[in-house]
């Protein structure tokens, strides 16, 4: 995925980490889909969107057609944070780390659990 973002490297890993038997369980478990909108340094700046769609078991840049389950607004740094276990999310959240839109219920389905272990980043 073409990106500057450090957060680009993560995603797509997670691409093909979910054609994996593991990534498989994933989206039969969680069937919900993520709108992340990452900026480089400041959330609603030059935000770069990606799809992660855990109904197909893809991940795309640019925004979903139609309405995803949840949509996430976050910095690169935050975003690897939450992503590698480092930040935990509602933390993220309360401190405005972390911007939500859409379904609560869905984004608190969103865990670093998702996320393959990243092998370097």
């Amino acid at each position: 995925m073409d990106s500057s973002l450090k957060s680009a490297d993560l995603l797509g890993q997670m691409k093909l980490h979910l054609s994996t038997d593991a990534g498989k369980e994933i989206t039969k478990k969680i069937g919900l889909v993520y709108q992340l909108n990452i900026a480089p340094k400041k959330i609603g700046v030059d935000e770069e969107i990606f799809v992660v769609d855990l109904k197909e078991g893809k991940v795309t840049k640019g925004p979903y057609e139609g309405k995803p389950d949840a949509t996430f607004s976050f910095t690169d740094k935050d975003f690897l944070s939450i992503a590698t276990g480092k930040m935990n999310p509602q933390m993220a959240f309360i401190r405005g780390a972390m911007k939500i839109k859409g379904s609560i219920s869905a984004a608190q389905k969103f865990t670093p659990e998702i996320f393959p272990k990243p092998s370097k980043l």
